[in-house]
This record gives C-alpha cells, sequence and structure tokens, in this order.
C-alpha cells in the first residue's frame, strides 16, 4: 500500500486494516516478528510503515518509524492516529524510541495497538509515555 491522498479520515477499520497489510511487507530475516502500521495525518493522508531488520541490528527500523519517516519527508507533521498491528497474541504496543518519535511530532496522538487475532486496545502517547521530553523544552 502506498500513500494515500483522502479528503476525509479513513475509517478506523480501513485505517486498521492498511496496518495489518504492511506484515506481509515486513522485511524480519531475525526476528521473525512482522510489524505493521498506518499512521493518519489530520488531512487524512495516509502513511504505511513495516519493520525493517538489519544484519547489523542498530539499523533497524520499526514500522511506526518507517510511517514517521515516509510522512515527514512528505511534508506531513501533523499526525492524528496511528495503528500499529503484529501477529502475535500480546498487542503490539511501540518500542520506547517509537514512542519518542511520535512525541515529536504528535503528542496527543492516538495509538491503536492490535494482537494477531486483531484485538485492539487504544492508548493516548501520554499513557505510553509519560512525563515525555519534547521540542518545548529546547526553546
Amino acid at each position: 500500500m502506498t500513500t494515500q491522498q483522502r479528503s476525509i479520515s479513513m475509517t478506523r477499520d480501513e485505517l486498521k486494516a492498511a496496518a495489518v497489510a504492511m506484515l506481509d511487507r515486513a522485511y524480519i530475516p531475525y526476528s521473525h516478528f512482522p510489524v505493521g502500521a498506518a499512521l493518519e495525518c489530520s488531512d487524512g493522508t495516509v502513511f504505511t510503515g513495516c519493520n525493517i531488520e538489519n544484519a547489523a541490528f542498530g539499523p533497524t527500523i520499526c514500522a511506526e518509524r518507517t510511517a514517521v519517516a515516509k510522512a515527514v519527508s512528505e511534508g506531513h507533521r501533523d499526525f492524528v492516529r496511528i495503528v500499529i498491528a503484529g501477529r502475535s497474541r500480546e498487542l503490539c504496543v511501540p518500542c520506547g524510541v517509537c514512542r519518542q518519535v511520535l512525541r515529536e511530532f504528535a503528542p496527543n496522538i492516538e495509538i491503536i495497538c492490535l494482537n494477531g487475532a486483531g484485538e485492539e486496545r487504544t492508548f493516548t502517547l501520554e499513557e505510553l509515555l509519560p512525563h515525555s521530553f519534547g521540542p518545548e523544552y529546547l526553546q
């Protein structure tokens, strides 16, 4: 799935389906743990991402950061919600680095986490990253 320009926001189910579709694009030869993400901007544009592993591990990038990088590189910085999908029994929640990257652009973003059975839970970024550090501290 590529970037989709829309005049209205995707439905929750459409956004979830976009994230799940990215699971098959994940490059995961080491962890075998696919993650897909679908990031919605305030204007309705959606950017998708998957995790991309690397043998050196450090260069590995998470699905959420892939979607954010695609959005920012296309001039979008106003994010309203993201779906993060995995195939495990547990909910697929963003790692600490991804939480901080989301905080940079969207301290009020809605985060919808899915597991392999399609069960979901919605979080605020404040719940996942309380007392966070943001750009306003560097003014």
